[in-house]
């Protein structure tokens, strides 16, 4: 078995949809239309005979030319339907995954599904009985969680366990976190899973890791990677959690008017149907910065030249109206516009995140991630935390009149939640204090910093989407000191939890390496970590790398070992891994993942997959924002 194998499943199940759809109106909710985008878009189902593609809701309908529709997902057909004397045929493919590169697998289904923070454990707890609370989330079975969310990991490891029946591999489960120990032992135990064992000629293992075990790489800007700042600065495509809007006006002659982003459909980064815009996606996901900014303009030299255009060559640094000069060469020709498109919209997103305003922000914040890595080492937390306090005021005051900064050049709420959120999670790493003194002084602190930050928040000219969601208003007018300090307080209560999240943690409970005198502090990914221990040569058993029992065969060898010589499973058992990041990966991470796998085992396939392809901004919202115990299951 190949990784290949796995990328292509997705594709193989709508091509069972694809049978089916011949003069069909197909309806799709946001979710399975993302996965859709991934795997072709809605040109597919058009090109296999559909008549039209419509919003899987209530207020849609097919005329009456048009019998037979196609449901993807059924959770709320026959009460829809309205009449029970009406008959429907319901089809259940797994459309659940979107293979995103060759290397990635996401479940937009899954998006929201994030780990449990210590808030959530308060809520579980305050259900159950004093003598049978939980002591921390390690705790926390699957019997436990809201009929939700169990609804939503039993889905999930339905999922997997369709693609691991599909392909006959049979799988080692491992896990690191809580809520990766809950859906790695639900997939263990599924009933498929158990004849597999049996009878599987293929294997692989899987690792999963909740997310909340390194929020540092999630939230910080030291990625060298140019998806992560398109996916940063550009606008998310509607309906969408993973790609972005661009902006296809250089491939027109139209005049840049306010209405003209509103008159041109934009472009996208999913582009399936190019082999050469595969390949430079692929080289933009997975290289660093620069390398992937000369790969562009590569393709678009090479592609230009091809179609023997007048392309005027320059030396020196890669520009982005230099990248734009390229592109609008193709207008002249509605041939090679058309052959070519998907590698212009790449290169046009690249242009448009080069030249962005807010691209600016990214090193600024960059540096100050840097200091404070620095301090926590010469420090206490509440030393470290306080450098913050000066930052958190609100833009456009005297302090900028004076300096002649204007609003874009000084911190926004969300870079400030950011910052925020990254110190939060390192705040164990810092030098240790005096408890008391610590809790006495952490507390007064906090309230300096809540009440700064809820100025900032209520003097802002417009609220970003974060904001709405954070205090619950749609627009300034509607936002009170009092709405403003209560989110702000609550967003406090996860902070304090962030530092606790490796606390259970044996071996891989930091991320921190401090400054030696001779070289900076710097912060060490989790999965880096993770991946060393998995390829070490000498096959060391990691503690915090748990493996899920499927059986009582395991169950007895895992026993045994304790007093016998019993070789228990390691995820380095099988060429074949699988790495599940419960909460997001970031594009960084998928760079790091193919660098280490080719520096300590080459020979070793390693598929990731994951709920979402993360941007830094998105970490506040799955914290903050996100309904972790309660999630939406369409019920």
């Amino acid at each position: 078995m190949t990784t290949e194998d796995f990328t292509h499943f997705p594709v193989k199940t709508w091509e069972k949809v694809l049978s089916k759809v011949k003069k069909a109106v197909v309806f799709m909710d946001d979710k399975c239309a993302e996965t859709l985008h991934w795997c072709g878009g809605a040109a597919v189902l058009l090109e296999a005979g559909a008549r039209n593609l419509k919003e899987f809701s209530s207020f849609e309908a097919c005329g009456v030319n048009e019998p037979k529709a196609v449901f993807v997902f059924e959770e709320k057909l026959c009460e829809w339907m309205g009449n029970m004397n009406y008959t429907a045929e319901v089809m259940h493919v797994p459309v659940v995954f979107a293979p995103v590169s060759q290397q990635l697998l996401l479940t937009p289904m899954f998006a929201h599904l994030f780990p449990l923070l210590s808030p959530d454990l308060e809520s579980i707890n305050a259900k159950r009985p004093e003598k049978k609370r939980f002591g921390s989330l390690v705790d926390v079975d699957m019997h436990a969680l809201p009929v939700e969310l169990q609804l939503e990991i039993k889905s999930l490891a339905s999922a997997l366990n369709s693609v691991f029946e599909a392909t006959a591999t049979k799988v080692e489960s491992f896990a690191v976190g809580p809520m990766s120990r809950i859906i790695a032992g639900e997939l263990a135990n599924h009933p498929q899973a158990k004849n597999r064992r049996k009878t599987a000629p293929n294997k692989a293992s899987i690792i999963f890791v909740d997310r909340t075990m390194d929020i540092t790489g999630a939230v910080g800007h030291h990625g060298d990677n140019l998806v992560e700042k398109i996916l940063s600065v550009l606008n998310p495509l509607h309906g969408h959690v993973t790609d972005v809007q661009v902006d296809m006006l250089e491939l027109t002659s139209l005049q840049r008017t306010p209405h003209s982003q509103t008159t041109l459909a934009p472009g996208c980064l999913a582009q399936t149907q190019s082999p050469a815009a595969q390949t430079l996606w692929e080289a933009m996901l997975t290289n660093k910065h620069k390398e992937a900014v000369m790969e562009v303009h590569r393709q678009l030299v090479e592609t230009a030249s091809k179609e023997k255009l007048p392309i005027k060559m320059s030396m020196g640094r890669v520009t982005p109206e230099q990248l734009c000069s390229y592109i609008q060469l193709f207008r002249s020709s509605w041939g090679a516009l058309e052959s070519h498109c998907g590698v212009l919209q790449l290169g046009l997103a690249t242009a448009q995140t080069l030249r962005h305003p807010s691209l600016l922000r990214w090193d600024a914040c960059l540096a100050f991630e840097r200091l404070l890595l620095q301090a926590l080492g010469d420090s206490d937390f509440h030393a470290v935390l306080r450098q913050l306090l000066p930052l958190i005021k609100p833009r456009g005051g005297e302090d900028s009149t004076t300096s002649g900064r204007s609003r874009e050049d000084e911190s926004g709420p969300e870079e400030l939640i950011l910052l925020l959120v990254y110190l939060y999670s390192l705040a164990g790493e810092a030098q240790p204090a005096d408890q008391h003194t610590k809790e006495v002084h952490l507390e007064k602190l906090e309230m300096e910093l809540i009440g700064a930050l809820t100025l900032v928040i209520t003097r802002e000219i417009e609220l970003s989407p974060l904001l709405q969601k954070l205090t619950g208003c749609a627009n300034p007018e509607e936002l009170t000191t009092e709405r403003a300090h209560s989110a702000v307080e609550e967003m406090f209560v996860t902070l304090r939890g962030l530092s606790h999240t490796r606390d259970h943690l044996k071996q891989l409970h930091s991320v921190y390496t401090a400054s030696d005198g001779v070289h900076q502090a710097t912060y060490r990914p989790f999965l880096r970590q993770i991946l060393e221990e998995v390829f070490h040569p000498d096959r060391l058993e990691c503690p915090d790398i748990e493996h899920m029992s499927g059986g009582l065969t395991d169950l007895l060898k895992t026993g045994f070992s304790m007093f016998m010589k019993v070789s228990r499973p390691h995820p380095s058992d099988n060429s074949l891994l699988f790495l599940f990041l419960v909460g997001g990966v970031t594009p960084s991470e998928l760079r790091l993942i193919k660098e280490i796998v080719a520096a300590h085992k080459p020979g070793t396939q390693v598929l990731v997959l994951s709920t979402r392809l993360l941007r830094p901004t998105d970490i506040p919202e799955l914290l903050f924002t996100t309904r972790r115990l309660l999630p939406d299951i369409g019920v």
